[in-house]
């Protein structure tokens, strides 16, 4: 296929069985296609598709309305007649005929009247922000920080509540970034998105697990714990370095505020080192802010009855293979990843660097709260705790 230009008749029939939920190796041997040509339309629309028979608009025509208007033609019925068989206005149908006949022979296809409209829907158009510098100044902000497109856009209604052209959806961020592409607004967004990628694609995690002796199951766990409702329960785990480097950051999240906290761990990741990081760390926060901490099942917090007795913090373990028990701890972890990549040797990352890290993650939106910060969340519990000791 390569050196010659494809009909555009396959290119919709691969981006039809691309938006239908097939790979793009899979694509390519449906339509008839080379490997390397169905991969290259998958990264130019960046790996967003557009269903088949799916219009942006519910007063266009769709293929099937299409394929039935040709059909009542054949049979030599008006146009009036044809716009009351499909519950459609007699303007309309006059229109997709006008626009979608063959103009050198008059007929009308539907296959290609749906492939023009389609085309015309798809035709360049000015992004919002690309007509907007203020609002796009203020969204490419947000993304150097590391905010995702979704926590950009929820957290512009907080900071500019009675200013509605301070609102941009997260999807018309995507589509500037994957669908739309604009030379240099693409690459000046694109450039700081959080994952990196050119393309929208599935993760997943493979979740490897230890044993430990003694070890208080998640059941265990008081019932408070599930709601959210009360502060004080943390989830925690290990970052892990490259194999090489043996090297580790802890991770302790508390479930209520999404607050993070960074474990530094210079000496390794023994039992002992994590037990001690997680103590020196936990002992700065105020008792109520400081009840359970949930953990993987890593032999690393083998000293959880320390922790326990220095801290007072009951240690319970989530099961095996079930990192949805700690999902605001897996959650974390990913974003943490922005930073602390996989594979890397994490020793070198001083303490000062793990804080500043871990300041800028709880400065980041979160929709949960509304699009205020886990800080945001801490201080208003702070205050109101404060509020709470101080009445007579």
């Amino acid at each position: 296929m390569a050196g010659r230009k494809l009909p555009s008749e396959k290119v919709r029939e691969v981006l039809d069985h691309l938006a239908g939920g097939l790979n793009p190796a899979q694509a390519s041997r449906a339509a008839g296609v080379s490997l390397a040509f169905s991969y290259g339309l998958h990264h130019k629309m960046g790996g967003v598709y557009r269903p088949p028979g799916v219009t942006y608009n519910a007063r266009y025509l769709d293929r099937e309305e299409r394929y039935e208007l040709a059909r009542l033609l054949e049979l030599g019925l008006s146009r009036r007649q044809i716009a009351a068989r499909l519950g459609r206005s007699a303007s309309t149908v006059s229109r997709e005929l006008d626009r979608n006949r063959d103009p050198r022979t008059g007929a009308y296809q539907p296959e290609r009247a749906h492939r023009l409209a389609w085309q015309r829907q798809r035709r360049p158009k000015p992004s919002k922000l690309s007509r907007d510098p203020v609002l796009r100044e203020a969204v490419q902000g947000m993304l150097d920080r590391g905010y995702s497109p979704e926590q950009a856009s929820g957290r512009l209604t907080v900071l500019h509540p009675d200013d509605p052209a301070m609102r941009v959806s997260h999807e018309t961020v995507y589509q500037s970034i994957y669908v739309y592409p604009r030379g240099g607004l693409k690459r000046e967004l694109q450039a700081h998105l959080r994952s990196g990628r050119g393309t929208r694609r599935r993760r997943g995690r493979r979740e490897m697990r230890g044993k430990i002796i003694g070890a208080v199951p998640i059941g265990a766990r008081p019932p408070e714990v599930q709601g959210r409702l009360v502060p004080g329960h943390h989830e925690g785990d290990l970052v892990m370095g490259s194999a090489a480097s043996n090297s580790a950051v802890g991770t302790i999240v508390e479930r209520t505020t999404g607050y993070l906290t960074l474990l530094h761990l210079p000496d390794g990741h023994t039992a002992d080192a994590v037990a001690a990081a997680v103590i020196t760390r936990m002992t700065r926060l105020p008792g109520w802010f400081a009840r359970t901490l949930t953990w993987d099942r890593g032999t690393e917090l083998a000293r959880h009855a320390r922790i326990t007795a220095e801290t007072g913090i009951s240690v319970y373990f989530a099961d095996p293979h079930a990192p949805w028990q700690r999902g605001s701890n897996e959650n974390l972890n990913g974003l943490l990843r922005e930073y602390l990549p996989k594979g890397t040797d994490l020793s070198p990352y001083t303490a000062a660097q793990l804080q500043h890290i871990e300041n800028e993650l709880n400065d980041r939106p979160r929709k949960r709260f509304g699009w205020h910060t886990p800080r945001e969340e801490l201080d208003r519990l702070l205050a109101e705790n404060q509020t709470v000791a101080t009445t007579p």
